[in-house]
C-alpha cells in the first residue's frame, strides 16, 4: 500500500457462544446492499474516488476455508487504529471527536462550511490521518477553526487544544520529510519517533544495536523510539506493550484462524506469528516470515504485520497492514511461469556478473483475489505485493510475489477518464494502450514483484540498504525492480513462454505508458510548485528522466511540443531498452555496493525536481478531467450465519457507503479508544 471492537470475549482456541452472538449483532448494524448488476462506483470527493470489489472464488472455498478467511479479516481489522496512531500522534483524536459531530449533528447540512466539513472527514478516513496519504502534505480544512469551535461547543464535545489547533496550523504539515536539506526524522510528523529526536540520534541508536551479520532482523520494525531518562529506547508493539489492546485482539483472532488452517505450515506460521505479537520478539518474525514464505499450499493465505517502511524517512519502522487473499488458480497457472524461469531472468540480464545470484532461490507468484485489508493497505491498496523484505531471507530461502487481480479488474471495471488522448503523443500510441496496455501493465506487476525484487545480490561485507542508502533505499529498490521488468517487457522470450502473443507490440506499449506516466502524468497528483517526495513518484520519474536525457544525442525521446502541449515521443524503442538496461545495471551497482552518494544524486538530480513550466501545463490540461487522482477501496463484509453457537455459513455483502463503513470500523475496531 486501510475496519468491530469485540469487548469481554474470552480468548479461547474456538470462538463461545457470547462472542459470536456479539459479532452477529454488530455485523447486523451495517447497512448493506447485495448487488446483482455490480456498481464498482461508490463515491468521490476531493481527489478521491471510492470503488467496490468483489470476492471470485468465494463460493468454491469449504466453510472451513472460509473461517479461515473470516477470521483473518477479523484480525487484521483489530489493528486498525494501530495505523491510525503511527501515521501521527493526534489522528485518532481527532477523529474520534470529528466523528461525534458527524453522527450527532442536527443543524443544516446544507452549508457551505458543513458540506466543507463532511469532505474534510471523508479525506481523513480515507488517508487514515491528517495527511494526504500519498503527497505527504497535510490537508487543511476548507472551514474555518471557529467552525469547529462552534460545533464541539453546541455538543459538548472537548478536544485537545493541539489536536484543533494542528488542523488549522502551519505545525507538522508533512507526515515523512525526505528533503536531504532538513533533519528528517525531526521534522516528520509520522509518529514512530518521539518528538524532539533527531536523524542523527536515531540512525546512531540503531547503529549501536548488535545484530548478527548473516542474518540480521529488521532492527526498529516494530517500534517506536523514544527518549527516556535522557536516553532513547524502543517501546516495542506487543501484547501489554504498546498498542497492546488491540495486539491483543489480533491474537485472539489468529488463534481462531489457526484451529481451521488448511496445512500444517500454515498452523505453524500462524501460531509464530501468534509468538512474535506475544513478545514483539523479530527473531521470532524472523520465523513466522521464513515459515510464510515456504507455506505455497492452499487456498487461502495472508499478509499480517509491521511491514512496509516507506511511512519512515530513515526506513527501519513498518506501517501495519494485512491483506486477506484467495487463489485464483487459473490465473496463478498462467503466470507460475515466470517463477519457473526466474533463473533464466536473472542470467540474461544486463547485471555486472559478481551482481548476479547464482542461484534464485523459492520465488513463487501468484494472483490471488482480495478477501479484505486494513491498516496502512486501504482503503488505498497495493495491487503487487513481493514479501518477506528481509534480505537475507529472501536469498536464503524466497519469496511470494502475488498480484491481486480483483482490485485490479475493479480499477478496470470503474471506467476510464480520457487522460490518455489528453497525453499520449499520437494515435498510434492511443492505439497501443487501447489494445495492449492493461495486460502490459499486469505483466510488469509480475515482472516487478517475482522477478525484479528477487534479482541480484549485495557484495559481502556490504550492509543492507536500509544500512547504506538511507532514505533513498525505497525508491532506489522500487525503480531497480521497475528497470528489471522494464528490461524484459520487450524481450521476445515473454512470447517463447507463452505470456504474450506479440511482444514486440506489449513492449511498445508499455514503455510509451512508463515514460507518459514518468515524465508527464503522475504530475496531476503533486500541488504545482511541490517537489516529488513520494517513493514510487520518484522512481518513475527518475527512470524516465535519466533514459530521456542520456538518449538525446540519439533522440530515442523526443519532446514534442505541438498547440502549446507538451508530449514525448519514443522513436528507438530499442535503444530505450538498452538505456533501461544500463541504469538497471547501475542500479544494482549502487545497491550490491552500497554506493549512498551515487544513489543519492540519481534520485536528486533526476528524481525529485520538478519543471515548474511542465507541470503547470499539465495541471491545466488535466483540469478538465472530473476523474479523481487517487482511488481506493470499501471492503465488502463477510457476515457469519450461526447455528447454535457455531457457524453454519457466511453471505457476502457490499458496504452501502463509504462513511457507512468507516463509521462501522471506528465504533467496533476502536480498540485504541
Amino acid at each position: 500500500m486501510k475496519y468491530l471492537k469485540i469487548a469481554g470475549c474470552i480468548f479461547a482456541a474456538s470462538l463461545t457462544f457470547s462472542c459470536q452472538e456479539k459479532i452477529e449483532k454488530k455485523q447486523e448494524t451495517v447497512k448493506t446492499e447485495k448487488v446483482i448488476d455490480f456498481n464498482y462506483n461508490v463515491t468521490e470527493f476531493a481527489d478521491i474516488g471510492v470503488l467496490r470489489y468483489q470476492i471470485p472464488g468465494w463460493e468454491e472455498l469449504t466453510l472451513k476455508q472460509q473461517k479461515l478467511v473470516y477470521y483473518l479479516t477479523q484480525a487484521g481489522l483489530s489493528g486498525r487504529d494501530i495505523t491510525w496512531d503511527q501515521n501521527y500522534r493526534n489522528n485518532l483524536v481527532i477523529r474520534k471527536g470529528l466523528e461525534s459531530i458527524y453522527t450527532n449533528y442536527k443543524g443544516d447540512k446544507t452549508t457551505e462550511e458543513w458540506q466543507q466539513f463532511e469532505t474534510y472527514l471523508k479525506r481523513i478516513w480515507f488517508a487514515n490521518g491528517i495527511h494526504h496519504h500519498y503527497s505527504m502534505d497535510k490537508m487543511k480544512p476548507e472551514f474555518s477553526k471557529e467552525f469547529l469551535v462552534t460545533l464541539l461547543r453546541d455538543q459538548s464535545l472537548i478536544m485537545p487544544s493541539e489536536a484543533v489547533d494542528v488542523m488549522f496550523n502551519d505545525k507538522d504539515s508533512k507526515k515523512v520529510v525526505l528533503d536531504k536539506d532538513k533533519d528528517i526524522v525531526l521534522e516528520s510528523a509520522v509518529n514512530f519517533y518521539e518528538p524532539g529526536i533527531t536523524t542523527e540520534e536515531a540512525i546512531a541508536f540503531y547503529k549501536s544495536q548488535p545484530v548478527d551479520k548473516e542474518t540480521p532482523v529488521e532492527i526498529g520494525l516494530n517500534s517506536r523510539l523514544i527518549r527516556k531518562e535522557g536516553k532513547l529506547m524502543s517501546d516495542v508493539y506487543k501484547s501489554g506493550g504498546l498498542y497492546g489492546a488491540a495486539i491483543d485482539q489480533i491474537i485472539h483472532y489468529l488463534k481462531l484462524a489457526q484451529g481451521v488452517a488448511e496445512t500444517e505450515q500454515q498452523e505453524k506460521a500462524l501460531g509464530l506469528l501468534i509468538e512474535y505479537y506475544q513478545t514483539g520478539d523479530l527473531e521470532k518474525w524472523d520465523e513466522y516470515s521464513i515459515a510464510w514464505s515456504t507455506s505455497t499450499e492452499g487456498a487461502v493465505d495472508w499478509i499480517n504485520g509491521f511491514i512496509e517502511v516507506y511511512n519512515d524517512p530513515i526506513a527501519y519502522k513498518g506501517s501495519y497492514e494485512t491483506i486477506v487473499q484467495i487463489k485464483d488458480f487459473e490465473m496463478s497457472r498462467q503466470m507460475n511461469v515466470l517463477s519457473e524461469n526466474a533463473q533464466w531472468f536473472e542470467d540474461n540480464s544486463p547485471l555486472m556478473q559478481e551482481h548476479k545470484k547464482p542461484k534464485v532461490t523459492g520465488v513463487s507468484y501468484k494472483t490471488v483475489n482480495v478477501a479484505g485489508e486494513a491498516g496502512d493497505a486501504s482503503p488505498a491498496t497495493p495491487i503487487g505485493v513481493n514479501l518477506p523484505n528481509n534480505t537475507w531471507i529472501r536469498s536464503v530461502h524466497g519469496s511470494k510475489s502475488v498480484s491481486l487481480g480483483n482490485i485490479i479488474g475493479a480499477y478496470g471495471n470503474a471506467g476510464g477518464s480520457g487522460r490518455l488522448d489528453e497525453f499520449a503523443h499520437d494515435e498510434k500510441e492511443i492505439e497501443l494502450e487501447k489494445k495492449y496496455g492493461a495486460k502490459a501493465d499486469k505483466l510488469h506487476t509480475a515482472l516487478h514483484e517475482v522477478v525484479g525484487h528477487a534479482s541480484g545480490q549485495i557484495n559481502p561485507g556490504v550492509g543492507t540498504p536500509k544500512e547504506t542508502l538511507g532514505s533513498y533505499k525505497s525508491t532506489i529498490e522500487e525503480g531497480r525492480a521497475d528497470l528489471f521488468g522494464l528490461y524484459y517487457l520487450m524481450d521476445p522470450k515473454l512470447e517463447e513462454l507463452g505470456l504474450v502473443d506479440d511482444w514486440k507490440n506489449y513492449g511498445m506499449a508499455a514503455y510509451d505508458g512508463y515514460i507518459r506516466n514518468g515524465m508527464l502524468s503522475q504530475l496531476v497528483r503533486l500541488e504545482l510548485g511541490q517537489d516529488v517526495e513520494e517513493a514510487h513518484m520518484r522512481n518513475r520519474q527518475w527512470v524516465s528522466a535519466w533514459v530521456y536525457e542520456k538518449g538525446k544525442e540519439d533522440n530515442v525521446i523526443e519532446k514534442v511540443v505541438k498547440d502549446g502541449k507538451t508530449y514525448y515521443d519514443i522513436k528507438d524503442y530499442d535503444k530505450l531498452r538498452e538505456l533501461f538496461g544500463q541504469l538497471l545495471k547501475e542500479t544494482q551497482r549502487i545497491t550490491s555496493e552500497g554506493d549512498f552518494k551515487a544513489g543519492q544524486a540519481l534520485v536528486e538530480n533526476y528524481g525529485v525536481k520538478v519543471d515548474q513550466d511542465i507541470h503547470k501545463e499539465v495541471l491545466e490540461r488535466n483540469s478538465k478531467f472530473k476523474a479523481p487522482a487517487y482511488r481506493g477501496f470499501v471492503n465488502p463484509v463477510i457476515v457469519p450465519t450461526m447455528d447454535g453457537d457455531s457457524i453454519s455459513g457466511f453471505s457476502i455483502e457490499q458496504p452501502k457507503s463509504f462513511e457507512e463503513q468507516m463509521l462501522m470500523y471506528s465504533k467496533n475496531y476502536g480498540h485504541l479508544d
